[in-house]
């Protein structure tokens, strides 16, 4: 079928037209078996007052090599219970690469009242940049909602790196009572722009060069669990090479810096399966952090992992750090070949804009 999009943009409202599917299933009020998907219609009509709100689950069946379906359907009946009598619980199984970024539209669109990644930080990726169309935030236009629809995290992956921010642990259930709690904190969104290509979104961390290179191979072998960015730093050193860059920060001149290993823009602070590469960052602060590594040869990592497992490497030598509203990177070379990531999703290659769109996704804290 053919969905029709309405995003508000300033006073307005814009309408994009795309093929969609409805990929979202609102169960039905008396609990069902956590292994049973139904195709049931979504509920419609109502106030927001006279009927229970809805809660959009998207859920990555092969996240964690399979761990995330196996938790998620042990992890149905406690939700149930626990949310069941506000909540409408919905449920949705993305079927590949983006389809998290449609449920997450769709379910924006539809009125729920939150879209809850469950999963690692590709989950929570693609969820966040539902929450966007273009250059323009996906709004609900419901006048009867009394508030915006809000992310939530169930974090269930291999890396769950964002939720480090906010010391959350690996707890399911803890997870749980946070979305029972319904505390709402805004929460700021990196942006990603290039020469031709449609805007990116990220939550976390943004990275250029080797670490890219590294998280580009390490998508390779999750299978190894949190071994694959190990394995996928080794494969990165291969042949690596540091590169002169040139840095613009918020609009002003253009500065060369020379021998960059890594550049690591962060509205979060750990990456990598742990590490706290920005320290300093903070989703709430309305600016990114960014970390640059100059020079680094392949022992300054071994000699200073701890350092940067521990956020206490900004002090060492050969690592700088700013604090930005924008920030554009060009290759000086212009080889096209230093590699961009962004919350562990490949981007392609340099040169790219970053910038920061404080408060700008209520989050379930």
């Amino acid at each position: 079928m053919m969905g029709y999009f309405q995003i508000a943009v300033g006073g307005g409202i814009m309408g994009v037209r795309v093929p969609m599917v409805k990929p979202w299933v609102i169960k039905a009020e008396k609990p069902m078996a956590p292994d049973i998907f139904s195709d049931s219609s979504i509920l419609r009509g109502g106030s927001s007052s006279s009927r229970r709100r809805d809660l959009v689950f998207v859920v990555n069946p092969q996240g964690a090599n399979g761990r995330t379906i196996k938790e998620w359907k042990k992890l149905l009946p406690y939700l149930r219970s626990r949310l069941g009598t506000d909540y409408n619980i919905c449920e949705s199984l993305t079927s590949g690469p983006s389809h998290g970024i449609d449920i997450t539209r769709e379910a924006i669109l539809e009125g729920a009242d939150a879209v809850i990644a469950v999963g690692g930080d590709g989950t929570l990726h693609e969820v966040v940049n539902g929450f966007f169309w273009g250059d323009h935030a996906v709004t609900n236009l419901d006048r009867e909602a009394t508030h915006s629809t809000a992310l939530g995290l169930i974090p269930l992956g291999t890396g769950s790196d964002f939720a480090r921010s906010f010391n959350w642990k690996n707890d399911p259930h803890e997870a749980v009572e946070r979305i029972a709690r319904g505390q709402r904190s805004r929460i700021d969104v990196g942006v990603i722009s290039g020469e031709t290509k449609e805007p990116h979104y990220f939550l976390n961390v943004a990275d250029i060069h080797l670490s890219a290179k590294a998280g580009f191979y390490a998508s390779r072998y999750k299978r190894f669990g949190n071994l694959c960015y190990v394995i996928g730093a080794l494969q990165a050193f291969i042949g690596h090479h540091n590169q002169d860059l040139r840095i613009k920060v918020n609009g002003s001149e253009w500065e060369e810096y020379s021998q960059v290993t890594a550049l690591c823009i962060g509205n979060g602070k750990y990456f990598g399966g742990g590490m706290k590469i920005v320290p300093n960052a903070d989703p709430c602060s309305g600016n990114l952090k960014v970390v640059i590594l100059q020079d680094f040869k392949w022992y300054d990592f071994i000699l200073k992992l701890h350092q940067l497992y521990r956020g206490t490497h900004l002090s060492v030598k050969n690592v700088s750090s700013l604090s930005v509203h924008s920030i554009e990177v060009e290759d000086i070379s212009g080889s096209g070949s230093i590699y961009v990531q962004s919350d562990g999703e490949h981007l392609g290659f340099l040169p790219r804009n970053f910038r920061i769109l404080p408060a700008a996704i209520e989050m379930i804290c």
